[in-house]
């Protein structure tokens, strides 16, 4: 919040041009696994239409991508939400583990990384696993907020402890030295992939656990055999503001960690037909510009600019992302904004933003201040508010000119 006020997490828009959403489906046909169901609930209407527009398999491609929302279908309605992730699935089971299917892949919507699912896929069979994780090396002091994962030299799990604080004991999850890659990351956290067999997948979800990490991985390690698979990639799970936030940022400074122009493993959206950008008198540094932006004299640095963007003269955007708009206000629209004193989408004439995140098609008048500041509190507003010490301005949002937050 308030990025999701109007929109599931996984819609959330991405390095101006994506959704966060692309990147586990982009992973998925790249890895040639085109039997896609996305289990959706909550806020879900602008993600559903995201994926109905953007990925259609043609008549000739062995494949699909189903939306699977939670159903309201008995009087006690609140039973047939999804209570947790693996309650999700077990929900939608008899749509997912058909006697044709081997395997079912699990995949969180809400991580930025490229990889081969093939190789994980490869790990679990010579393994001869019932389920294998997924994980990433982290020291110490970064497990807090993941699951962590203790695994023999044959690769096996042998325990797991969800989300533990610095006063826990982990010394008996450290991975072996065979496994260890000598950069301190010595510990396996979980990424939240998870390959099961089908046969196995079934047998776990017949129990009452709602959620994987917490509840239906640790119970299978004295049941089923349990593999892990490492990840030595970039891996980012964007769960909070200030994750996403530094996330973006990250792409707009070289070299970034994690790069869109990969033409053996590109990243799919829709496809828009939006005409280039238009830059001038502008100086920009470390920008990551998307198309269909004007920006005038404006001075943007180490910053993310959406589509549809307009930055208007003595604009400065510092440390910011800026998402954009759905749509161009042409000059019959700018001016029946002038007939009705509404402000025009974007940045208004001598505007600064810092440290900041401007959410879709907010109207912002001239002259605004809206810097956000480490540390300080949070604070939510009808029009702005202040999260993690970034400030926002949510979808939609007016803010009258000399406005100061």
């Amino acid at each position: 919040m308030p990025l999701t006020t109007h929109r599931a997490k996984p819609a959330v828009p991405l390095a101006g041009r994506y959704r966060l959403i692309d990147i586990p489906l982009s992973n998925c046909i790249n890895s040639g696994m085109k039997d896609i169901c996305v289990l959706t609930q909550f806020m879900s209407a602008s993600l559903n239409q995201h994926i109905a527009t953007t990925y259609r398999f043609d008549r000739f491609t062995k494949g699909r991508l189903e939306v699977l929302a939670a159903e309201q279908v008995h009087a006690h309605a609140e039973k047939d939400w999804y209570q947790g992730t693996a309650d999700a699935v077990r929900k939608q089971l008899h749509r997912i583990a058909r006697p044709d299917v081997d395997g079912v892949l699990i995949l969180g919507g809400d991580h930025l990384y490229r990889m081969d699912y093939r190789d994980l896929v490869q790990t679990h069979r010579l393994s001869g696993a019932d389920v294998t994780i997924a994980g990433i090396g982290l020291a110490r002091q970064e497990l807090t907020g993941f699951g962590v994962i203790g695994v023999g030299e044959d690769r096996l799990v042998t325990g797991f402890t969800e989300k533990p604080g610095p006063e826990v004991d982990l010394d008996h999850l450290r991975m072996p030295d065979a496994l260890r890659t000598g950069d301190g990351k010595d510990f396996l956290a979980s990424m939240g992939v998870y390959l099961f067999s089908s046969k196995a997948l079934i047998q776990a979800l017949e129990g009452p656990g709602i959620d994987f990490g917490s509840d239906i991985l640790p119970a299978m390690l004295s049941t089923h055999r349990v593999a892990a698979h490492r990840f030595d990639g970039y891996w980012e799970d964007i769960g909070t503001i200030s994750a996403f936030y530094e996330a973006n940022l990250a792409l707009a400074t070289g070299p970034s960690p994690f790069r869109f122009y990969e033409p053996s493993a590109p990243v799919y959206t829709r496809a828009r037909f939006l005409p280039p950008s238009v830059i001038r008198d502008a100086t920009m540094s470390d920008v990551l510009l998307s198309e269909g932006c004007l920006v005038y004299g404006s001075d943007v640095r180490h910053s993310v600019v959406g589509i549809r963007s307009v930055l208007s003269d003595g604009v400065t955007v510092l440390d910011s992302v800026v998402m954009g708009a759905d749509f161009f206000e042409d000059r019959r629209l700018r001016a029946e904004n002038q007939r009705i004193g509404r402000i025009d989408i974007g940045l208004g004439k001598g505007t600064v933003v810092e440290r900041a995140i401007i959410d879709k098609n907010a109207r912002i008048g001239a002259g605004c201040v809206i810097r956000g500041e480490a540390g300080r509190a949070d604070e939510h507003h009808a029009n702005w508010s202040m999260v993690d010490g970034i400030a926002i301005v949510p979808k939609n949002a007016v803010l009258p000119p000399g406005t100061v937050i």
